[in-house]
C-alpha cells in the first residue's frame, strides 16, 4: 500500500451544517471538527440548557435505536439520532479522526443523503496525521438473520459492501450493488443517494413520531408503483445505493474501517448493529491490523473526490 494512503486522515479545517431532524423536525446545528491521530470518530450534543453531552466515541456499544435510522446513546438519558449520513460521510472518504457536534436531539437531515456533508469535507481538506492507520480484517464469516433478511462479514482481500433489496414496488423491486471501495468511488457513486420511504406508511409513521420533518427536499416519496419527486433519480438504482450508503455509516460504528466483504440481503440499521455484536463477540472473528500490511489497491493522492484537493492534501504531508 501507498505509504501516505497507509496513515491516518483527518480534515483541515472545521465545517458548518445547519438544517433539522427528518423524525423530529427540530431544528439542528452540525459541526466537524479535526482530530488527533488514534481519537477516532467521537460525537457530542449541546443541550438547550447549553450544557453538553459528551463527547463519547461513535461505537456500537452506544446503540440506544435502529428504528429507521441508528440513534446513540450519550451517557445520562442523552439521545442522538439519525448519525448514519454524517458518519457515512466520514467513514466513506477515508476520514479517521473527527469531532462531530450537534445541537438538537438529531442530525440534520440536509438533502437525505450524504452527499452535503461529504462535499463539504472534501472542501476543507484532507490532512494526514504521522499515526499509522489501522483496520479491522474478517478472519471467519459470521452471519445475523431475521427470516430471509440476512448480513454477513466475511473474509476477503479488500474492502467490499455486497448490498441486496428487493420491495414489492415495481419502481424498486430487487436491486443489487457490489461496492468495492476507494474514498472518490463512495462520493461519486454513493454519497448522492437520498433516503426513501412508502406514502402508504407516511401518516402511520407520523402518529408515531417518526418522518415529522420528510419532505420531497430530502426524501425519494414512492406512492405503490410511482415516484412523486420531479426530476429523474440521481442514480438509477438509487434505491440500493442509500442502502449501502447506511450501511457505510453503520458499519463505522466497529470504530475502525473493516477489511472483508460486508453481505446484507433485506437488511437495515438493526441488522447492521448485530452483525458488529457478533463480529465482535468472538476475538476468532477478527483482528487489529495495519493498513500497510494489507494489499488495498487505491493511492491516497489518486483517489481524493477531487482533483482540486491534491495541492493542499499534499502541503498537510510533512
Amino acid at each position: 500500500m501507498n505509504s501516505l494512503s497507509a496513515r491516518q486522515v483527518t480534515l483541515r479545517s472545521k465545517v458548518e451544517f445547519s438544517g433539522f431532524g427528518v423524525h423530529s423536525a427540530k431544528p439542528a446545528d452540525l459541526t466537524i471538527e479535526p482530530a488527533k491521530a488514534d481519537s477516532g470518530l467521537q460525537i457530542c450534543r449541546i443541550m438547550e440548557d447549553g450544557s453538553v453531552a459528551g463527547p463519547v466515541k461513535v461505537h456500537y456499544s452506544r446503540i440506544a435505536g435502529t428504528n429507521l435510522c441508528t440513534t446513540l446513546d450519550l451517557g445520562n438519558s442523552v439521545t442522538l439520532a439519525t448519525i448514519e449520513h454524517v458518519v457515512a460521510a466520514l467513514s466513506g472518504l477515508g476520514v479517521d479522526n473527527a469531532l462531530i457536534t450537534v445541537s438538537g436531539p438529531e442530525c440534520p437531515i440536509l438533502d437525505g443523503s450524504a452527499f452535503i456533508f461529504a462535499q463539504e469535507i472534501v472542501a476543507s481538506g484532507l490532512k494526514i496525521l504521522p499515526a499509522k492507520r489501522k483496520f479491522i480484517k474478517i478472519l471467519r464469516a459470521v452471519t445475523v438473520r431475521n427470516n430471509e433478511a440476512f448480513a454477513a462479514l466475511e473474509p476477503y482481500n479488500g474492502r467490499v459492501f455486497d448490498i441486496d433489496i428487493d420491495f414489492d414496488s415495481a419502481v424498486i423491486g430487487r436491486q443489487r450493488m457490489i461496492f468495492d471501495w476507494t474514498p472518490r468511488r463512495f462520493f461519486e457513486d454513493v454519497s448522492k443517494a437520498r433516503t426513501f420511504g412508502f406514502v402508504q406508511q407516511a401518516e402511520i409513521l407520523k402518529q408515531g413520531g417518526h418522518a415529522l420533518g420528510s419532505s420531497l427536499e430530502n426524501s425519494i416519496a414512492v406512492d405503490k408503483d410511482k415516484i412523486l419527486n420531479k426530476g429523474e433519480l440521481r442514480y438509477e438504482d438509487e434505491f440500493v445505493r442509500h442502502k449501502l450508503l447506511d450501511a457505510v455509516g453503520d458499519l463505522a460504528l466497529g470504530g475502525l474501517p473493516i477489511y472483508g466483504r460486508f453481505r446484507s440481503y433485506k437488511g437495515g440499521h438493526k441488522l447492521n448493529s448485530q452483525i458488529l455484536k457478533s463480529m465482535f463477540s468472538n476475538e476468532a472473528n477478527y483482528e487489529i491490523v495495519f493498513a500497510n500490511d494489507l494489499p488495498l489497491s487505491f493511492d491516497a493522492l489518486d483517489d481524493l473526490p477531487l482533483e482540486l484537493e491534491i495541492e493542499p492534501f499534499l502541503r498537510s504531508v510533512g
